[in-house]
C-alpha cells in the first residue's frame, strides 16, 4: 500500500450509490488518485475517460469505448461524469490537501 491507496479509497467512497465500478479496478482508482493530485477540482470527464482508457487498454484492448472522448456518444461520455465528480468531491474533502 502506498500514499495513493487512501486517495483511491476516498474517491471510491465519494461515488454515488448507483455507480458500478469495474471489477478488479484497484489500479484504475490509483490512476484516479493521480488525477486527484494533479488536477484536483479541475479534473474533467475527458481526463477521467483518458485515465480509464489507459487502464482498459491493459484489461481489454478491444473495448468499444477505447476512443478519444469527443468521438464517444453522449451516452457513453456520461459514464465518466460520476467518477470526475467523485474526484472533485475528494479534492474538497475536509483536511484533504491535493497539492501532493
Amino acid at each position: 500500500m502506498t500514499y495513493l491507496d487512501p486517495l483511491a479509497n476516498l474517491i471510491r467512497s465519494c461515488l454515488p450509490p448507483d455507480a458500478e465500478p469495474p471489477a478488479d479496478s484497484g489500479d484504475l482508482f490509483r490512476i484516479y488518485a493521480v488525477l486527484l493530485l494533479a488536477k484536483g477540482e479541475q479534473v474533467t470527464d475527458e481526463d477521467v475517460h483518458n485515465a480509464w482508457s489507459a487502464w482498459m487498454q491493459s484489461v481489454d484492448s478491444t473495448h468499444e469505448a477505447l476512443l478519444p472522448f469527443h468521438d464517444l456518444t453522449a451516452e457513453t461520455r456520461a459514464f465518466d461524469a460520476p467518477y470526475a465528480e467523485a474526484i472533485r468531491a475528494a479534492a474538497r474533502w475536509p483536511g484533504r490537501n491535493t497539492d501532493g
